[in-house]
């Protein structure tokens, strides 16, 4: 009987990095019933036992652990092969992107129709979270972040950047007052998140720098457009992205409070991936230059305005407002970063060896 070696190594380490064979069929397009069989086909093959079962969870034999180690390196030194031979090759499969709410919502979900349009062998599966997730345990491609980058892991380049704003409702205001000073945020009512923050304080400029204050938390959003929604209806007061913001301002739907002290700080917006130098798909490079060549915002015309009145007058012509930035022939674009090469994310399985 023939053997598809590389799709049982494939299924066994998903069985082992997702921790059941649940899991790993999920992962893989399999029945859990399939999975486990195959397991046990490998097993009795090598004759000797890869993995404890047990009603609670899995555990590696020491031999289980040689295997799964040396199956990893074996199946990433494949996967670079195929995607060296690809790489000339339309974009083709399967992407799981990961975006912030806010982003996703005004920006990245209107752009998808062209985008498949543009590259009918790719499909998408979008997740919309505010929560920074792992990208290998959600089997995420692709995701957009906002604010600073932790993992080195990770392919980053970055898409643009958006000024934070401190704003209220006018019907808050009219009840509450205007705080006039970031000490007034005391006897305030605020709007916070469910999930942790990289800065805690909201920064304000004073004569020796800059300080932080935040008003008492009466309401928590999970996402910045929730907690969009929450400044509007007057609930509190809110230090939202200023992309999401803009309509509201010009027509007064919200206030900004305190502008004269924002020390203009910006939360700078990325799309970071899997890969490794020029060994990235086809599909996961179209989408990532796709979104740097369209996501010149109006989203982001509010901040390179900002940055073009900071500008020399010789400099400006590189910012154009509401147009992308150019450079001169002999200068080169922005480079990728990637510290430290990511483990494989992709399961190749062929069902037909079931």
């Amino acid at each position: 009987m023939d053997v598809n070696r590389a799709a049982e190594m494939e299924i066994f380490t998903q069985v082992v990095d997702l921790g059941g064979f649940t899991a790993a069929a999920r992962t893989c397009g399999l029945k859990p019933s399939g999975v486990s069989k195959l397991i046990t086909r490998l097993e009795t093959r090598l004759g000797t036992r890869l993995i404890h079962r047990s009603t609670q969870r899995l555990s590696l034999t020491p031999e289980g652990q040689a295997f799964h180690a040396r199956a990893v390196r074996i199946l990433g030194e494949m996967e670079e092969a195929e995607r060296e031979a690809s790489a000339g090759a339309a974009p083709r499969g399967h992407l799981r992107v990961n975006s912030n709410v806010p982003f996703g919502m005004r920006h990245l979900i209107p752009l998808v129709p062209e985008f498949l349009a543009a590259h009918p062998g790719v499909t998408i599966d979008l997740v919309l979270s505010d929560v920074v997730v792992d990208l290998m345990e959600e089997r995420a491609a692709v995701a957009i972040r906002t604010g600073p980058l932790r993992d080195s892991s990770l392919m980053i380049r970055k898409l643009g950047s958006t000024r934070m704003v401190v704003v209220a409702s006018p019907a808050y205001l009219d009840q509450h007052g205007t705080p006039r000073h970031p000490g007034d945020l005391s006897r305030h009512k605020g709007i916070g998140w469910t999930f942790p923050r990289t800065i805690g304080g909201w920064p304000f400029r004073n004569s020796d720098g800059i300080e932080e204050h935040i008003p008492p938390i009466i309401a928590r959003a999970s996402d910045g457009e929730a907690a969009r929604l929450l400044a509007l209806g007057g609930v509190g007061i809110a230090r939202l992205v200023r992309f999401q913001l803009d309509a509201h301002i010009a027509s007064g739907a919200l206030m900004p409070v305190m502008e004269n002290i924002n020390p203009g700080d910006s939360e700078d917006i990325h799309v970071v991936y899997l890969g490794r130098a020029s060994l990235v798909p086809a599909r996961v490079r179209a989408l990532v230059d796709f979104l740097a060549d369209r996501c010149r915002p109006p989203c982001f015309k509010e901040y390179y305005r900002m940055r073009r009145r900071q500008l020399s007058e010789k400099d400006k012509t590189l910012l154009p407002i509401g147009r992308r930035l150019s450079f001169p022939p002999s200068s080169k674009p922005p480079v990728e970063l990637m510290l430290n090469p990511p483990p494989r994310t992709t399961c190749p399985v062929l069902r037909s060896t079931l």
